[in-house]
């Protein structure tokens, strides 16, 4: 398969499945539900084999694809994945499979839900994939659309209406996207003279070489860009739109939003930010720990006061993505190993809570923790599945997000040692919220008004049996993932020793 265009058909695959899906008459509610099955099975089969079929030994952009496009403006079809995209990449197709089931209960306009949501998948597998920068503000833009129209039409809310937690998820992220449009702007105009302009990724990565991007152009760029990644990663204080976004989306929307969508903004900070404007991330480094800080223990605080699980589960994954941004701010090797493992390993486990909320919810008809108790009895599967998205949210080891959270930490302390510490408290704030839901949620007497309350079976254990899966698997052999995203550091390492970009703090002065 070396002149197989792999990832353009892992692109297309979805998109064929959106092109039968609209043909197909509304009343042949199953027919689209198996169609939307297949297409996610086909492109995750092909993923599975790009990620197998990965040289490791060799590490670098991989399968890639480069066809002129709008030539004028230095627009390419350029696709390639490599060490730090690839594990994302199949992070987009393992949660995009498991939303088809956990989806499959929708009646309510069916063919237009699953467009819909496999709109919101080729918006994810472009931006991952893509070189170019054009093409990945296009299949960004792509993601955020479609999720204002599935939370207004089938979201539903408890605390504030769906139509408001929708227009907030959109206004956020378009003002996000915004500045990120800003900041690609400015960077296409600076790195290169008229006539040699280029939106390739590869080649802007070069620009700061040749002395052709000053350290204020870069500073003031990667500040736009970290507005705009920074809010769809919830980065503090950009965060608000996350907690009612969850609460209010449908099911899936939640498992894409949080598991995926919002990885987009860790991997563009490390692909377009720290690749292309290092100088720029050197100086912007210590407020990014100093904001990591406030997202691990605000957001931890805060998720501690929460009684509905989706808002639970909404700010502990703004907390996580606390330990994404130290890892990112310390700017070493070992630290940003930690934070990509880290966003794979939190996507999983996050999609697999919202999962499992979603089957409570459909079941008992609440999300409130003091309404339930002791549904082990009733539901051991379900049970199962909260227990193995818990234990991995608070770091236990032989889980998924111990390794990821560790090598975080190992790599910042060297930097950020202060910061660290806070950080690793967080920890144990975790640990607070999440064992206290589980021994609310699952544990206790049988109370005989959910023994009505059928168990997970057929389609719904999809999920629960995927995501659970690779959360022990990558827990008991974790260089199934360190390994792949360690053949992506050598750029990242070449750049860091040349550049000697490591930021240090010393009496407020950056030196």
């Amino acid at each position: 398969m070396v002149d197989f265009p792999l990832l353009t058909a892992i692109l297309l695959t979805p998109i064929w499945g959106i092109l039968v899906l609209s043909f197909m008459p509304r009343e042949a509610d199953k027919t689209i539900k198996m169609i939307s099955a297949v297409t996610m099975a086909i492109a995750l089969g092909l993923t599975l084999y790009a990620y197998w079929a990965y040289d490791v030994s060799l590490g670098g952009l991989q399968y890639i694809e480069n066809v002129p496009w709008i030539t004028e403006l230095g627009v390419s079809y350029a696709l390639g994945v490599d060490g730090i995209s690839l594990p994302l990449l199949l992070l987009t197709m393992l949660v995009g499979f498991s939303t088809i089931f956990v989806s499959w209960n929708v009646e309510n306009r069916s063919k237009e839900f699953f467009i819909q949501l496999l709109l919101l998948v080729v918006g994810a597998i472009g931006t991952f994939v893509s070189q170019d920068l054009f093409i990945f503000l296009l299949f960004y833009e792509l993601g955020i659309i479609p999720s204002y129209i599935m939370v207004v039409v089938w979201g539903s809310s408890e605390r504030v209406s769906k139509e408001y937690a929708a227009m907030k998820l959109t206004i956020y992220l378009l003002l996000g996207s915004a500045f990120m449009l800003a900041g690609v702007i400015a960077l296409y105009v600076n790195a290169f003279p008229a006539g040699m302009r280029t939106f390739s990724m590869q080649v802007l990565a070069q620009a700061h070489m040749m002395g052709n991007l000053s350290e204020d152009v870069q500073v003031f760029t990667f500040f736009l860009l970290l507005l705009g990644f920074g809010s769809t990663l919830s980065m503090w204080p950009f965060y608000s739109w996350a907690p009612d976004g969850y609460a209010a989306a449908p099911t899936g929307v939640s498992m894409l939003h949080a598991g995926v969508l919002k990885k987009i903004g860790g991997y563009g900070l490390i692909r377009i930010g720290l690749l292309i404007l290092p100088l720029g991330v050197k100086f912007w480094a210590p407020f990014i720990a100093f904001f990591a800080v406030v997202n691990v223990l605000y957001a931890a605080f805060v998720t501690i006061a929460q009684k509905d699980l989706k808002y639970i589960v909404g700010y502990s994954s703004i907390s996580h993505m606390g330990y994404i941004l130290i890892g990112f701010a310390a700017l070493n090797v070992i630290s940003i190993d930690g934070a990509i493992a880290n966003m794979f390993a939190h996507g999983i486990m996050s999609a697999l809570f919202f999962a499992m909320i979603g089957l409570v919810y459909d079941k008992t008809n609440t999300r409130q923790v003091l309404s339930l108790g002791g549904l082990a009895h009733q539901m051991p599967r379900v049970a199962t599945g909260f227990m193995l998205a818990g234990m991995s949210s608070l770091g236990l080891p032989g889980l998924a997000g111990f390794i990821p959270e560790f090598t975080t930490f190992v790599g910042a302390f060297k930097v950020y040692p202060l910061h660290t510490l806070l950080a690793i408290s967080g920890i144990v704030f975790t640990a607070l919220y999440i064992l206290r839901v589980l021994a609310n949620v699952l544990f206790g007497p049988r109370r005989e008004e959910f023994d009505t309350c059928r168990d997970a079976s057929g389609v719904e254990l999809v999920s629960l049996v995927l995501l659970g899966t690779v959360l022990v698997v990558v827990g008991v052999f974790p260089q199934l993932l360190m390994g792949m995203v360690n053949s992506g550091m050598e750029p990242v390492m070449a750049l860091l020793v040349k550049l000697h970009v490591t930021p240090t703090l010393l009496g407020g002065v950056f030196q």
